[in-house]
């Protein structure tokens, strides 16, 4: 039973956050020393404009004097770009079956440590970095618009936790053209969720649309581990779907079948992505490993198209 309480924590907290942040610039440091030319060029940051201020922006940001003018209300932060950086867009899925787990650890919790480990990498080489996050259907979609720093990866991941905090994003006649009007600039697009949903070959031609324009890549959470669930003496099991409403009643044996089920979907999944030319990272419960590999990925990626 949820308590109240319960239902608030976070899905990745700040302690977290940090031990993944030191194991994140190690291995970057190490990544790219002595290997690769300097990833920063050009005349330095070149003034953009200004702005209202934004949760995530840093204190350093702030234009004082325009402030004044405004009686602080808003504040008002400079904004400036950088040659060398890039932008890069964590596409998260947050629907409601992302929420469910087993022993405490919901399928979410994976998909928001993928955000931290990307964010973090983004940190590490001064880019940009932003969240869409859509529902079951994408019917829904809500965005953080592009930022540097660290601030802005743990706004990030409050926005994901709480979607309601975000922007809304108008939806176009398709998923293509939705995020198309939001992501105007190249960006390097990581598409994380476990993709387990009735038109996953369908969002994935969808998908494909984009890499005329950017980088795209899949990262497929592994959540075959949510549905590997105690043994039950009951004969008979009513499964309630939380997206759609819908319930059915399964045999025992149907029950433990189904994280064989869900492997074989998601390899599936896998083999229709890396067919149109998708590159995939999956990522299993033991985040670890898992994470350095896509930290690594995200990096490996990053140097090659600058």
């Amino acid at each position: 039973m949820r308590t109240r309480e319960r239902a608030i924590e976070p899905l990745i907290d700040l302690s977290e956050i940090a031990e993944l942040e030191l194991l994140i610039l190690k291995r970057m440091r190490e990544f790219t020393s002595g290997e690769h030319r300097s990833q920063f060029r050009g005349s330095g940051f070149d003034f953009a404009g200004l702005r209202d201020w934004q949760p995530g922006d840093r204190v350093s940001a702030i234009d004082w004097p325009q402030s004044t003018l405004t009686n602080f209300s808003p504040v008002v932060v400079r904004e400036f770009d950088q040659p060398s950086t890039a932008r890069v867009i964590a596409l998260a899925d947050a629907s409601l079956s992302t929420r469910c787990g087993i022993d405490g650890v919901p399928i979410a919790a994976l998909i928001a440590r993928a955000i931290a480990t990307i964010g973090l990498s983004a940190v590490f080489f001064q880019d940009q970095f932003g969240l869409i996050t859509f529902d079951e259907g994408f019917r829904h979609l809500s965005a953080v618009r592009p930022r540097t720093g660290k601030g802005q990866v743990v706004h990030c991941l409050e926005a994901y936790h709480q979607p309601q905090d975000a922007e809304e994003l108008r939806t176009g006649d398709s998923l293509c053209t939705t995020l198309a009007g939001f992501i105007r600039r190249t960006s390097l697009i990581a598409v994380i969720s476990d993709f387990l949903f009735d038109d996953a070959g369908e969002v994935l031609n969808e998908l494909s649309l984009l890499q005329t324009d950017h980088d795209v890549i899949i990262v497929l959470i592994d959540s075959a581990f949510a549905f590997d669930l105690p043994s039950l003496s009951a004969g008979w099991i009513a499964a309630f779907d939380v997206e759609t409403g819908r319930s059915q009643v399964m045999s025992r044996a149907q029950l433990g079948r189904l994280p064989a089920r869900v492997r074989r979907w998601q390899d599936d999944v896998e083999r229709m992505a890396k067919a149109i030319d998708f590159d995939v990272v999956r990522l299993e419960i033991d985040q670890d490993q898992s994470n350095l590999a896509l930290a690594e990925f995200v990096a490996e990626r990053r140097l090659r198209r600058v």
